[in-house]
């Protein structure tokens, strides 16, 4: 049985006790981003005690995000779908912004799509969401433009901040029917032409504090962000004060941060403890160009007003930063997350590409598999490609005819011009191979497991390694590694404009894929790619590497999305390894699960002298069985106040379980026959392939009974003495080990 993701995380959750009406001892502090991955033109909204954002998402189909502390976000729905006919199926078609809001008892979502604003509207932020409609541009009005947003006033009036071009801001009254009625303010003064002192003054938003309205603007896509405000709603100019730059552009660190040029802030929205905050987009610049073709990344800063009432939102420095004080409510960080595929419908994390009707995926065909179909040029898959080091992993099941044909995983820019693959295929002469791509580098190894394969891409900051196997476990490397850092950084064609994308793809074939890991817990996680921490720091890389230094007792470092597997996965954890170097007698590495205090700590490993900082060694520890998809904290532990150790990398020891390719294949009854089942003593087994060994596994997954034969067989019966109970029968063809369940009265 392959129990839900959600009912795991309930029970999970359960388990630990945690209180989610307080602020949970782990998350007071954070770091930015804390949306990683292409993420433009973030809007913000609070709604009791929820939070939303959505954005800009241009190709891929856009996503509703949710938090209850703004820190920890949930991708939750897609307020448009790809079968949209108007949406585009170019990378610079799709959705402009994107504003959720709720008003007169509904969620409505706006956004633009090439000068029009449209709308969709749901009775829960989940949706599902209506088809859009396109909002009327008022006679007096020269276009809508794009990168709009909403504001709702105190007295319930709603109204459209509007751009279009580099001159023309606009506010709209909009009526209880999300169409301009009403009040129409022309503040074209703002950015008059040719000066166009504010660049183009886009993305405005509105919000009020202490009875001023505040209109804020990106000077452009590059970054600068200004702030105005008013005393009253209104067009004329005199009453408005400007006030400046929005971010602390002062901060001494300022220099040195990863990210520069925030801007395309949200509105900002107020706590219950007064506090203000706000959400914006920032490449990663300065001393980080190599990374910038990952996107615009969403970002939190507190904003402070001064005795004058001017606002103030914090630099994003590479620290942590203060938090703020709301329940976590249990979600994880937002990196992509492992898929099982066992749901009805597609997780909103995952994305399509342009339009596209029908959708070309099933859930439903073959349960526990996610089908990508072929029929038309839409066979992509994709979620945000955020960080520099995961291990990609995915079950396939395809039958590939010509070299055209391919099935598997791929990472690719946001223009979709450059992508690595490491895919199932075929070669001239019709026999299956896998291969492994990026640009014209390809390398390609014989497929000899059969049609269902494991499929595994390791990125290591810049370097892609590709790997196959026929169990999950024991895996083959493809070629040599390659590296992808033209893929990584800015290009002259701008593909930072939309993001770095990575997913699951078919070409040619259809294919079922089984499962989707972001991050196994058994592959080496470098310490240096950490999504929060506190009291560390990067070491200056060397040969492209950067280890995690400064570590002393009671800091930490958390890794988001690290996926032991779900119970019918083929790998059980053993134990912790950490290579580390420390000159000092002793320090220890706590390892828990999803938070510190309030979460599951499941071990300790002791990190001893290794003679010097330069001297790395491997340390271990033994730990209990753990499944399911966790955010790994690692907490240090010492004597004194001196450093005490350095961290290379860290990973989870796995062994392989006695049934070693059974995930999901217990669906393929149409295959694999057994009769009668439940059996007494004496059971038929029949397979559409020939094969020449059977095994008996029971309940644990130890070997009971087993049977080989002279000549290959498509059917066989077999006089059984086994004790009344459920097990496992295993058989072997030229295409791998099949498994059915069988039961003995």
């Amino acid at each position: 049985m392959i129990y839900s993701k959600y009912i795991i995380f309930f029970l999970f959750l359960s388990s630990i006790n945690i209180n989610l009406l307080a602020q949970n001892p782990s998350f007071t502090t954070f770091m930015n981003p804390v949306i990683p991955g292409d993420h433009p033109d973030p809007t913000l909204t609070r709604i009791g005690k929820d939070f939303y954002t959505t954005g800009s998402s241009f190709s891929p189909t856009p996503v509703i995000y949710h938090s209850t502390d703004l820190v920890h976000w949930r991708a939750i729905a897609q307020p448009v779908s790809a079968t949209w006919s108007l949406y585009g199926k170019s990378t610079g078609d799709g959705c402009w912004g994107g504003h959720l809001v709720y008003y007169g008892n509904k969620y409505w979502d706006f956004f633009g799509h090439w000068g029009t604003m449209y709308f969709t509207t749901a009775t829960k932020p989940e949706g599902p969401w209506s088809t859009p409609v396109a909002v009327t541009c008022p006679a007096s009005v020269p276009g809508l433009g794009m990168d709009n947003s909403i504001f709702i006033d105190d007295d319930g009036l709603w109204y459209m901040l509007v751009k279009n071009g580099q001159e023309n801001n606009w506010i709209l009254q909009l009526g209880t029917n999300g169409q301009p009625s009403g009040k129409i303010l022309d503040l074209h003064w703002i950015n008059p032409a040719p000066s166009y002192p504010f660049g183009w003054a886009e993305g405005p938003v509105m919000w009020k504090y202490k009875g001023y309205y505040y209109y804020s603007f990106a000077i452009n896509a590059g970054g600068g962000q200004k702030v105005f405000r008013s005393k009253t709603l209104t067009a004329d100019k005199t009453s408005w004060q400007n006030m400046g730059d929005f971010f602390n552009e002062a901060d001494p660190k300022k220099s040195q941060a990863l990210f520069q040029g925030s801007n395309h802030c949200s509105p900002v929205i107020m706590l219950d403890d007064s506090t203000s905050w706000v959400i914006y987009h920032s490449y990663l610049t300065a001393n980080s160009r190599e990374w910038e073709g990952i996107g615009r990344q969403g970002l939190l800063s507190r904003v402070r007003y001064n005795a004058a009432g001017k606002p103030t939102a914090d630099y994003p420095i590479n620290e942590p930063m203060i938090a703020p004080k709301l329940p976590s409510g249990g979600i994880p960080w937002m990196v992509p997350h492992s898929d099982f595929f066992d749901a009805t419908k597609l997780n909103p994390e995952w994305s399509l590409l342009g339009f596209v009707s029908p959708i070309p995926y099933t859930l439903t065909a073959r349960p526990g598999w996610l089908r990508l179909t072929a029929s038309n040029l839409q066979n992509t898959v994709i979620k945000t490609d955020a960080e520099h080091n995961y291990s990609l992993i995915t079950r396939l099941d395809h039958n590939p005819k010509a070299t055209t044909h391919e099935a598997g995983i791929r990472i690719m820019t946001g223009l979709q011009n450059l992508s690595a693959c490491l895919y199932s295929s075929a070669n001239s002469s019709g026999e299956k191979v896998i291969r492994f791509t990026f640009g014209t580098t390809t390398y390609e190894a014989a497929n000899t497991i059969g049609t269902i394969v494991w499929l595994k891409l390791v990125r290591v900051n810049h370097v892609l390694t590709g790997y196959f196997s026929a169990n999950g476990f024991d895996w083959t490397i493809i070629g040599k590694s390659i590296n992808v850092q033209t893929m990584d950084i800015q290009q002259p064609d701008y593909n930072a404009w939309t993001g770095s994308r990575q997913g699951l793809y078919v070409k040619g074939a259809s294919a079922d894929f089984d499962l989707y890991i972001y991050r196994e817990a058994f592959n080496p996680v470098m310490a240096e790619c950490y999504a929060n921490q506190s009291g560390t720091t990067r070491s200056t890389p060397a040969a492209g590497l950067s280890i995690l230094d400064n570590i002393h007792s009671g800091d930490w470092a958390m890794y988001a999305g690290v996926e032991f597997g779900d119970p019918n996965y083929p790998v059980h954890l053993s134990s912790f390894e950490a290579t580390a170097s420390s000159v000092s007698s002793s320090g220890v590495i706590e390892v828990w699960l999803d938070s510190l205090q309030t979460g599951k700590k499941i071990g300790e490993c002791l990190i001893s002298s290794t003679g010097s900082l330069s001297t790395y060694k491997t340390f271990t520890v033994d730990l209990p069985e753990v499944t399911g998809n966790h955010d790994v904290y690692l907490k240090f532990r010492g004597d004194g106040t001196a450093k005490l150790f350095q961290l290379k990398s860290f990973r989870f020891i796995g062994g392989l379980k006695q049934v070693t390719t059974n995930r999901s294949t217990l669906n393929e009854s149409e295959k694999l026959r057994i009769f009668p089942n439940p059996a007494k003593n004496a059971v038929t087994i029949t397979h559409d392939e020939a094969f020449s060994k059977i095994r008996i596994l029971n309940a644990n997954g130890q070997l009971v009974d087993q049977r080989k034969f002279g000549n290959d067989l498509k059917t066989v019966t077999l006089r059984i003495a086994l004790p009344a109970g459920n097990y496992l029968v295993e058989i072997n063809t030229k295409n791998g080990s099949i498994c059915r369940k069988l039961s003995i009265q």
